[in-house]
C-alpha cells in the first residue's frame, strides 16, 4: 500500500524538464515499475506462506482485453497490439494487488499519496498560469507535468472525492484549514485548464454528488462532530482561496492570447458555458475535430461489430472511416474511451463495457440500499471510489484518460477499493468475491515472474529512453537548421549528418513512432533533400499505410526526384482512402501536369476550382497550368483566388495578373486599377512627378 500510495504522489508531482523524452513515457514508467514491485514485494513476503488470497469477477474484463490484445498481435498491427497488451497487464496487476491488499485501515495512506499528488500537480499549473513557467515541455499550457492541460485536468478531478473524504474525516482545527486549502488550490488549478469534460465532472461533484455522500454518511464522518467554528472555517478557507486565487489574472502570454478568460474563474465559466453558447465549437473547434473522429468510429463498429479492428489499431484504420473528403490524421486515439473500446475489440470490447457498467451499476445499487449500521462505514469509502469512477466515466467521454498512466492507475485503485469491499462485505444473494487457496510455491513462480517482468520493464525503458532521445535531438537540429533561413549553407553540413545519424539510430529501434519521426522529414523537404526524406516518410507508411497525407508527401517527393511512376503509385493508394480529399485532388492535378498529361489536369483543375475545393497548391498549379497552355482565365481565376484566401502573396498576386493583363488581356480591370492609382506618385508641391520607383508593370 506504501508503494501505491507513493506512485499516486509521484505519477502526478514530477515531470521531465527536457524535450528528449515525452511525459507520457516518465509516467508510465513510474506507474510500471511500482506495479511490478509492489508485486514483486507481495509475492515475496508469502514465498513462505500457505494463505488464501481473494478473486473477483472483476479481474476476468482486463484480462480478457489483455488476452485479446495478445491474439490480435497475429492479425491486426502487432507493435500497437503489444502495447496494449502489457497495458492491461499491468492494470490487472494493480488491481489484484488492491483486491487483496485495500483494507479500511489502509486507505487512507492511500488517499493522502493520491491528494499530495493532485495538490503538487495543482501548484504547477498555477505557475504556469500565472508566470508562464517553462520548466516542463509541454503542449496546450497549463499542464504541470502532463502534456497537455486535458490530461492534468482529468487526472485531478478524479482525485477530489478522495480528498474529499479526507476533509470530512479530519478532526484537528489546522489539518482541516490546511486541507480545505489545499482543495480549493486544486479547484482553481481545474478552472485554469478549462477542459470543459473535466469541468463538467467537477461542477457534478461539487453540486451533486459530493453533498450527496456527505448527507447520507453524515454519522460516518468526523465533520458530523466538528464545531460550529470548524465548520465555518472550513467552508470560509475554501470559498476564500477559491475566490481569491481565481481572480489573479494570468501572467501567460499564450493563455491571455486564447481569449477564453484572463483569470481562473472567468476561463472556469466561458468554458463550461461555451458549449451552449459557442457554435463555432462545432463547425471549427476542437469539438468539430471530435465529431469528425466520433463519426468516423461509429463506422469503424458498424464496419467490424465482432472482431474489432485489433488493439490499439484505431488510429492505423480511422483513415478508412472518415467520410469523403475529411482528412483529418494528426490524432492517434478517437478521444471517447467507449466508442475506441468498441471499435477496436470488437465483441470482446462490448462484453467488458456491459460488464464493467453493470458491476458499478449493481454496487451503487447496493451501495444505496446497504444502511447497516454496522456496514454504514463501509458504504461511505464504496461511494467515494464510486463518485471518482463516476468523474472518470465522465471524461472519457471526451479523452483517453484509459490509455494515459496517472488516470489509468487510479481507474484500477477505484476498482480495487470496491472489489476490495465486496470481499470485506461478502455479499449474500451474489459473491463476486472468492477466496483461493495459496501455495508457497506460486508466491516463489510470482516472484520470479516479477523480477523477470521488472528486468523486461527496465531493457523497454531503456529503448524508449534512447530511441525519444535520438528522435526528438534529430527534430530539434532540423528544426534549427530551418530557422537559420539558411538551410544549404556548407556550414549546417555536420549538422545534417548528425540529424540522419539520430533519425536512423531512433526509428532502427522504434520504427513505429508516428508521433515526431515525420517531421525531420518535413523539414528535409523544406531544403530539397527528397531522397532522406522519402525513406523517412516510407518508414512510418509502413507501420501506418492508410495516412493519406504522408502518402501524398511521398508522391510529391518521388516526383521531384524524377520518378513518375512511384508518384503514381502512391497517388492511387491516396485515392483509394480518399479521393475527394482537397490534398490529394491538388496532387492529383499537378502530378497529370508533371507527366505530361496538361490537358486532364486542366479540366480537373477548372472542375475543382468550379466546386470550391481547393487549396494553395491547386490554385498554384492552376495558374501554372494557365500560363502554358494559353488559359489565361483560368491562371487569372487560380491567381484571384491564391490573393483571396492567401494574403500574404497578394502583392506578387496582383504584379502577375498585371501582367496577364499587360500582355495577353490588352486591358486593365477595374480592381487593378484602383490599385494602379493607390500607388502611383502623387505630384510634389513644385509640379514635378515624385522619385519614388514603381514597378514596371504599374
Amino acid at each position: 500500500m506504501a508503494i501505491f500510495a507513493v506512485m499516486m504522489f509521484l505519477v502526478p508531482a514530477i515531470g521531465v524538464p527536457y524535450q528528449e523524452m515525452l511525459q507520457d513515457t516518465l509516467k508510465s514508467i513510474v506507474v510500471s515499475f511500482s506495479a511490478l514491485g509492489a508485486g514483486l514485494l507481495f509475492f515475496w513476503q508469502l514465498r513462505k506462506q500457505q494463505v488464501e488470497l481473494r478473486w473477483h469477477a472483476l479481474m476476468w474484463l482486463p484480462l480478457a482485453l489483455m488476452v485479446y490484445a495478445l491474439g490480435s498481435m497475429v492479425w491486426s498491427h502487432t507493435y500497437l497490439a503489444g502495447v496494449e497488451a502489457i497495458r492491461w497487464f499491468v492494470f490487472s496487476l494493480i488491481l489484484w494487488l488492491g483486491l487483496n491488499t485495500l483494507s479500511r485501515e489502509r486507505l487512507p495512506l492511500l488517499f493522502w499519496g493520491i491528494h499530495w499528488g493532485a495538490v503538487i500537480a495543482s501548484l504547477w499549473t498555477a505557475l504556469q498560469f500565472w508566470t508562464d513557467f517553462k520548466f516542463f515541455p509541454q503542449g496546450a499550457q497549463p499542464a504541470s507535468t502532463f502534456v497537455n492541460r486535458n490530461f492534468f485536468a482529468e487526472f485531478v478531478v478524479c482525485t477530489l472525492p478522495f480528498s474529499a473524504f479526507l476533509l470530512a474525516q479530519a478532526r484537528q482545527t489546522g489539518k482541516i484549514a490546511w486541507l480545505a486549502l489545499t482543495i480549493a488550490v486544486n479547484l482553481v488549478a481545474l478552472l485554469m485548464t478549462g477542459t470543459r469534460s473535466a469541468l463538467a465532472a467537477m461542477w457534478l461533484l461539487l453540486f451533486v454528488v459530493i453533498p450527496l455522500i456527505t448527507f447520507l454518511y453524515r454519522k460516518q464522518f468526523a465533520f458530523f462532530r466538528w464545531s460550529s467554528g470548524q465548520r465555518l472555517l472550513a467552508v470560509g478557507v475554501l470559498l476564500v482561496t477559491v475566490i481569491g486565487l481565481g481572480l489573479i489574472k494570468t501572467g501567460n502570454p499564450s493563455i491571455a492570447g486564447e481569449h477564453r478568460g484572463q483569470n481562473a474563474l472567468e476561463r472556469g465559466i466561458y468554458r463550461t458555458t461555451s458549449v451552449v453558447t459557442d457554435r463555432e465549437e462545432f463547425v471549427s473547434g476542437s469539438l468539430s475535430i471530435r465529431l469528425i473522429m466520433w463519426k468516423a468510429t461509429g463506422r469503424m463498429i458498424f464496419a467490424r461489430p465482432l472482431s474489432g479492428v485489433g488493439a490499439g489499431a484505431w488510429e492505423v484504420d480511422a483513415p478508412l472511416y472518415q467520410h469523403a473528403g475529411a482528412q483529418l490524421e494528426t490524432d492517434y486515439y478517437a478521444h471517447n474511451e467507449i466508442l475506441q473500446l468498441l471499435a477496436e475489440y470488437g465483441i470482446v470490447g462490448w462484453v467488458t463495457l456491459l460488464g464493467l457498467l453493470g458491476y458499478l451499476s449493481l454496487s451503487a445499487w447496493r451501495t444505496w440500499h446497504h444502511r447497516k449500521p454496522d456496514d454504514m462505514g463501509e458504504s461511505a469509502l464504496r461511494a467515494v471510489a464510486l463518485a471518482s469512477l463516476l468523474s472518470f466515466l465522465l471524461v472519457s467521454n471526451a479523452g483517453f484518460p484509459w490509455r494515459l498512466a496517472p488516470t489509468g492507475a487510479i481507474f484500477a485503485l477505484g476498482l480495487g477499493i470496491l472489489a476490495a469491499s465486496d470481499a470485506r462485505l461478502g455479499m449474500q444473494q451474489w459473491r463476486p468475491a472468492v477466496r483461493l487457496r495459496w501455495e508457497p510455491a506460486f508466491s516463489r513462480v510470482g516472484v520470479i515472474a516479477m523480477a523477470a517482468s521488472m528486468a523486461l520493464a527496465a531493457y523497454i525503458t531503456q529503448q524508449a529512453a534512447a530511441s525519444e532521445y535520438k528522435i526528438v535531438q534529430a527534430v530539434k537540429r532540423a528544426l534549427m537548421i530551418s530557422r537559420s533561413g539558411d538551410a544549404h549553407n556548407p556550414k549546417w553540413n555536420i549538422a545534417k549528418q548528425e540529424m540522419l545519424q539520430l533519425i536512423q539510430e531512433g526509428t532502427a529501434i522504434n520504427p513505429h513512432y508516428r508521433k515526431i519521426t515525420p517531421m525531420v522529414a518535413d523539414e528535409l523537404a523544406r531544403w530539397g533533400d527528397w531522397k532522406n526524406a522519402l525513406w523517412i516518410w516510407e518508414s512510418v507508411v509502413s507501420s501506418r499505410p492508410h495516412v493519406v497525407i504522408i502518402m501524398a508527401n511521398i508522391a510529391r517527393g518521388y516526383a521531384q526526384t524524377g520518378n513518375n511512376g512511384k508518384a503514381l503509385e502512391y497517388l492511387e493508394r491516396c485515392k483509394k482512402i480518399q479521393p475527394k480529399a482537397v490534398g490529394v485532388r491538388a496532387l492529383e492535378v499537378i502530378l497529370l501536369g508533371r507527366i505530361g498529361n496538361e490537358p486532364e489536369a486542366t479540366k480537373l483543375a477548372k472542375q475543382y476550382l468550379q466546386e470550391g475545393t481547393y487549396n494553395y497548391d491547386l490554385v498554384n498549379a492552376a495558374w501554372l497550368l494557365g500560363m502554358r497552355n494559353g488559359d489565361y482565365d483560368l491562371a487569372i481565376q487560380g491567381l484571384e483566388l491564391r490573393n483571396k484566401d492567401w494574403p500574404a502573396q497578394r502583392v506578387d498576386g496582383f504584379l502577375q495578373l498585371g501582367h496577364i493583363y499587360a500582355t495577353q488581356k490588352k486591358t486593365i480591370p477595374r480592381p487593378l486599377r484602383r490599385i494602379r492609382q493607390r500607388l502611383l506618385p502623387r505630384p510634389s508641391l513644385s509640379g514635378k512627378p515624385s522619385a519614388s520607383r514603381l514597378h514596371p508593370l504599374i
